[in-house]
């Protein structure tokens, strides 16, 4: 008895460890985040914040979203498990750790309770969490596998994230949509840059996706004009705001975010744009945090 019980605690962790990978635990404490400093920073007041402690329907919201979000990456991963074992290998839980069918059961109740959630805060709230349910799972069976409109239904579900702030405190702050909109571009850039990192598991599947349709120089070449829509559209909004210093912070975040573009010219292989994916997700971080300064 003495002799199992290590290996029984050792399984156990491993088995928790796998499960917060295969929901990726990390993005969700993102979202977290995001709609948190949202409601502060955006939503207000910031002189009563410690009130917000006591939202109940707040944090129901975030949970809301969080399930359907982690919903979202268990099924994706349950239809990519032939192409993770070819680009992913290591990180592949679904077939390895946990079975398909414990997978699709999570993966159910997760969006079920997310769906509820949403439909007891509001109709508006619930009909949103249906929706993004119903499009994760057409993005995972279907659309990832299309040229450019998996990368924009991923980003468009980012976004969202966001947008339920205003849906749910039923207002029209235009510091929420713009933050949206930030978080939809460098998305849609950090998606189509994990093409280029996933395109030898993607082509020996069949995936039509960008770098297999039209090679990785033209990839590059929209993903320079996204992110110089990008640019132009932000200084738009950022002209718009009456506080000096969020300008200021604006400039600041866009010295990194040349700097990554200059490391996407020079990649030339999957290492390459997985790192470059991971500087992405840490520049959406900085972005969010912009919102101390609203």
């Amino acid at each position: 008895m003495q002799a199992t019980t290590p290996n029984t605690e050792k399984s156990f962790f491993i088995g928790v460890t796998d499960f917060l990978k295969l929901i990726r635990f990390k993005n969700l404490l993102i979202i977290l985040l995001t709609q948190w400093m949202g409601r502060i920073f955006l939503i207000g007041p910031k002189s009563d914040w410690k009130l917000m402690f006591q939202d109940v329907g707040f944090w129901l919201l975030c949970l809301s979203t969080m399930l359907i979000a982690a919903a979202g990456y268990i099924i994706n991963d349950y239809y990519d498990i032939k192409i993770d074992a070819i680009n992913k290998p290591k990180k592949q839980v679904i077939g390895k750790v946990m079975k398909r069918r414990v997978a699709i059961f999570t993966h159910t109740i997760f969006n079920f309770i997310g769906i509820v959630i949403g439909l007891i805060l509001s109709k508006e709230v619930g009909t949103v969490c249906f929706f993004v349910t119903f499009w994760l799972w057409l993005y995972s069976n279907d659309l990832k596998r299309r040229a450019f409109i998996g990368n924009i239904s991923v980003a468009a579900m980012t976004s969202i994230s966001i947008f339920l702030i205003n849906i749910y405190f039923a207002e029209h702050n235009k510091a929420i949509y713009q933050f949206g909109i930030f978080a939809f571009f460098v998305s849609l850039i950090r998606e189509v840059i994990k093409d280029l990192e996933d395109k030898e598991g993607d082509a020996k599947f069949g995936c039509k996706t960008l770098p297999i349709i039209w090679g990785d120089q033209k990839t590059k070449k929209l993903i320079y004009l996204l992110f110089v829509l990008f640019i132009v559209i932000s200084i738009g909004m950022i002209s718009r705001m009456s506080q000096l210093y969020f300008q200021y912070y604006f400039i600041f975040l866009s010295i990194p975010a040349f700097y990554i573009m200059f490391r996407l010219y020079k990649a030339n292989k999957s290492k390459d744009y997985s790192v470059l994916s991971a500087m992405i997700k840490y520049y959406m971080i900085a972005g969010i945090l912009g919102m101390l300064f609203i």
